[in-house]
């Protein structure tokens, strides 16, 4: 048997140095700015960022408060259609209600069309998972991340899989301007809502000569009407993944009550500068049943501002920490001039 070679130093041998090198970097020896924290500097940091948070607080609060926005429940006001819709042996019968209403002044500016959701949860972890990423890009895979909406008792896979498209918002929504004794459907935009990065990099197409060979062998999900490939029938770039409406859907919600765009209004004719003051008409086709969970829905036209819609949310935050940096300001300041005012005494 051969001897190892002892890798420990002999007797007499130096042991190697576990030290550092003696540069200016290994050693921290590097020019450094060491602030001096003065009582006037703390103050000051304190005041300043106070004052800041404060001033632009209240400038994201009036700008959010500026934001023209009309909103209509029609949870209610559709509640034929509701009812049909809570059986699922409904599913493909047609259903359709109308909404009236009255814009007392004009609405001017882009005009966006979001639907509303209140006391839908899509922040459970379950439901979340509930998808498949590899799927979205066009890929064939194993969906087993989808359960249980991944395939059919017969082993027909689903496409798209997973709980959150099977659980799409699918009523269709048009508006119309009634002018004197006609009637004028406002034109709306359904392209270009989603996100470029999700439009362009997050979903993709499975490659073919066309959608519906693309999506061969698949089903659609169990609560839909149509397959993927016909969600948008007059315009084929709208079809499949790439759907506007598909695609910001599957950009779930962290809190029950939420809002998604829908639509924008195309800013030529009559509303070229928006939304003329008037009467109009939803006309609705309802398919998103929403009563056995209690749930609420609403159709909001609304504008947006430099700060975006109307969510006074970050000014509010902005004006929680101005105020409470403005508060541990005063309170340092009561503290200092206590403690000094004692040192004074005991100098005395």
């Amino acid at each position: 048997m051969k001897n190892k070679t002892s890798v420990l130093p002999q007797e007499g041998e130096a042991r190697p140095s576990r030290c550092p090198d003696n540069s200016a970097f290994k050693q921290q020896r590097l020019p450094a700015w060491k602030p001096q924290l003065t009582i006037a500097t703390v103050l000051s940091t304190f005041f300043v960022t106070g004052m800041l948070c404060l001033s632009v607080g209240v400038c994201l609060i009036l700008s959010a408060n500026s934001v023209r926005e009309f909103q209509i429940d029609y949870s209610d006001k559709c509640s034929d259609c509701s009812e049909l819709r809570e059986n699922s042996s409904n599913w493909n019968k047609e259903c359709h209600c109308s909404v009236n209403f009255t814009l007392e002044e004009d609405i001017l500016g882009d005009v966006f069309m979001y639907y509303g959701l209140q006391n839908f949860y899509q922040n459970h972890r379950r439901y979340v998972l509930s998808r498949s990423d590899a799927q979205l890009l066009g890929e064939n895979v194993n969906n087993s991340y989808c359960s249980p909406f991944t395939t059919y008792q017969n082993g027909t896979p689903m496409a798209p899989c997973g709980a959150i498209a099977n659980s799409m918002f699918n009523d269709t929504i048009d508006l119309f301007y009634n002018l004197n004794s006609s009637v004028i459907q406002v034109p709306l935009l359904k392209t270009g809502n989603s996100w470029w990065t999700d439009k362009n990099v997050k979903f993709r197409n499975p490659k073919s000569y066309n959608l519906s060979s693309a999506f061969a062998g698949t089903a659609r999900p169990p609560y839909w009407q149509k397959p993927v490939y016909l969600l948008d029938e007059e315009d084929e770039r709208n079809n499949g993944y790439v759907n506007n409406d598909f695609i910001i859907w599957m950009r779930v919600s962290a809190f029950a009550t939420f809002r998604n765009l829908y639509r924008r209004v195309s800013r030529i004719r009559q509303f070229a500068n928006g939304l003329p003051a008037g009467n109009y008409t939803f006309n609705i086709s309802y398919n998103f049943p929403v009563t056995k969970f209690k749930a609420r829905k609403h159709v909001i036209l609304s504008t947006v501002v430099w700060s975006g819609g109307s969510n006074p949310f970050l000014g509010i935050a902005y004006v929680v920490s101005g105020a409470a940096a403005t508060l541990a300001g005063f309170v340092i300041t009561a503290i200092h001039l206590k403690l000094r005012k004692r040192k004074t005494c005991f100098q005395k």
